[in-house]
């Protein structure tokens, strides 16, 4: 294969880096999670002669279909291909779909356990608050703390996924712009505000900033 050949594969390989903001041709082994000798069998046009997981991992990290990775990347004869190559494509498309159809696998068995480990915490609420409801409905005198035991799992859901309220409804602390979002009236950074609807963040991220009211001095 000669150098023009090689460079030709390199500027094509950048020109699908760019859009992606990729900076490099080691940032691209590092994302695409391949070595940096699988990406340089890509500059040298060798995608056919490539296993199929490094060619996978790197179609889906430049946005591309596999075939379409093959046709760029690729030196084989299109018009009359010899058997073996023809054979190797086939095999590579093949297992492309083995893979896709895998991945789409543990996509859902994922999303399956996540559902389930989310109703066997919320089980006791979703068993017990259509009742108390019914039950409040019918009779008002019925107070509302009986109802806050069924609250539990919902806390307990949302502490096993890092979810903290910002503070407790009710409470009275330094109005932060940043964390807190006025009802009514006006604050200044640092002014006392009372919490009226607790906000949440997960981690460093706000999820739900707290609704709160400026606290008079009188």
């Amino acid at each position: 294969m000669n150098q023009t050949s090689n460079s030709n594969h390199s500027d094509l390989l950048r020109s699908l880096m760019q859009p992606l903001n990729i900076p490099s041709f080691k940032a691209l082994s590092r994302t695409a999670d391949v070595s940096e000798w699988q990406v340089k069998q890509l500059r040298q046009g060798r995608a056919a002669q490539m296993q199929a997981e490094p060619l996978f991992k790197l179609s889906q990290t430049l946005q591309i279909s596999l075939n379409e990775l093959l046709a760029k990347f690729s030196n084989l004869p299109l018009p009359s291909p010899e058997p073996n190559s023809t054979q190797n494509l086939g095999h590579l498309q093949q297992e492309y779909r083995r893979l896709e159809a895998q991945l789409a696998e543990q996509q859902q068995t994922l999303q399956q356990e996540f559902q389930r480990s989310s109703l066997q915490t919320l089980e006791s609420l979703l068993l017990q608050l259509p009742t108390a409801a019914y039950a409040a409905e019918n009779n008002p005198q019925i107070p509302a703390a009986r109802l806050l035991p069924l609250l539990r799992p919902i806390e307990q859901l949302l502490k096993s996924w890092g979810v903290e309220a910002i503070a407790p409804v009710g409470s009275e602390v330094a109005y932060d712009p940043q964390f807190h979002q006025l009802m009514e009236g006006r604050a200044e950074s640092g002014d006392r505000v009372k919490i009226r609807y607790t906000g949440y963040t997960q981690g460093n991220k706000l999820l739900h900033r707290a609704k709160v009211s400026p606290v008079s001095d009188s």
